[in-house]
Parts: structure tokens; sequence; C-alpha cells
């Protein structure tokens, strides 16, 4: 959480971030992760490949748009005749109704930042995205932390918390004197 002693411009997000990050593998089943997603609180996490890469994101969204779509296939897959061989093709056995594995329903190239990222950028990518969270990784591309919304949101809030205990601080050992004679008739 917010370091009391730096001032809120010069936080980023090593200071915010959630450092336990929950993932999710690419070949988990949608019905996985959402159970593992209610399990945890969070609307969306970070999809690894199998060497721990981050490589998408799913959210409350990406569930939106599948059932919305009554579980057909995520749009971005693309169709049979656009494949060149056999190797290319999908097995059905992964797109039974139920059983979606989640790399064909997340959102590909997340907004990620590095954990230097000041405060003020974060929340402009979260803006110019659309997005409530940015997952913040390492050199190797793996998930070391996510920022969301509701992170900036209670550090600004802990910021304001804190001028106005200053302010009453001010004020109190200032205190307002008032001299009869010095006020108008």
């Amino acid at each position: 959480m917010m370091h009391p002693h730096k001032p809120l411009l010069s936080l980023t997000a090593a200071d915010m971030m959630s450092p336990t990050v929950l993932t999710i593998a690419e070949h988990m089943s949608l019905r996985g992760a959402a159970h593992l997603l209610a399990q945890a609180g969070v609307s969306g996490a970070p999809v690894i490949d199998s060497l721990g890469r981050c490589i998408g994101v799913l959210s409350g969204h990406d569930f939106v748009v599948w059932a919305e779509k009554g579980g057909a296939e995520h749009p971005t897959k693309a169709p049979p005749e656009c494949f060149c061989s056999a190797w290319q093709i999908t097995t059905s056995g992964e797109t039974s109704h139920g059983h979606e594995v989640v790399r064909n329903h997340m959102t590909r190239d997340p907004v990620t930042a590095g954990a230097d990222t000041l405060i003020g950028t974060l929340a402009a990518m979260m803006i110019d995205a659309h997005i409530h969270r940015i997952i913040i990784l390492d050199a190797a591309r793996h998930p070391v932390g996510v920022v969301s919304s509701t992170d900036v949101l209670a550090v600004v809030a802990q910021a304001a918390r804190v001028a106005e205990q200053l302010e009453e601080s001010s004020h109190a050992n200032h205190p307002t004197v008032s001299s009869p004679e010095l006020m108008p008739c």
C-alpha cells in the first residue's frame, strides 16, 4: 500500500500492486477459470503459457462476450477454411459446450507495465484502454503483480485523508483567535 512519506504522484506500480498474482493457465476450461476467479473474489486475472509468461487476460468482460454469443467460439479464432495445415486445426474436444478453454476466449495482448511505472501513467493507461487492471510484468514477461483501478483509488483516498489530517493538525497548532476589537461592526 501507499508509503506515507512518498508523494502521491511519485508512487509506482510496485508501491500499489497486489504482489500475490492469481494466474490462469491458457489450457484451463472457462468453467474452471470462472470458479477460480469467484473463489479469489476477483473479476479478472492474467493468462499464462506453459513457461509462466503472460499471454493474455481473462476478465468478466470476456465471459459477458462469450455468453452474449450463446457460448459460441471467440470471434478472434480463425474459421476452419483459413487453416493451411492439419496441425493448425484445434481439436473439437477443446470447445465442446461447458469445456471451452481460456486461450480461445481471453483478451490477447493485455495492457501491461513494469513495476517502476508511475501512478499517473498507470491511470492514463487504464482510462485510454477502458480497463480496470494492469498486469505488472518482470523482464521475462512473468506476472509479478496487478494494479487495479481500486488500488489507484485507494491510494488517492489515503492521500486525501493524510492531507485532511495535516490540515486539521495545522489548525489545532495555530488556532484562529478572534478579538472583539478586531471584528467589524
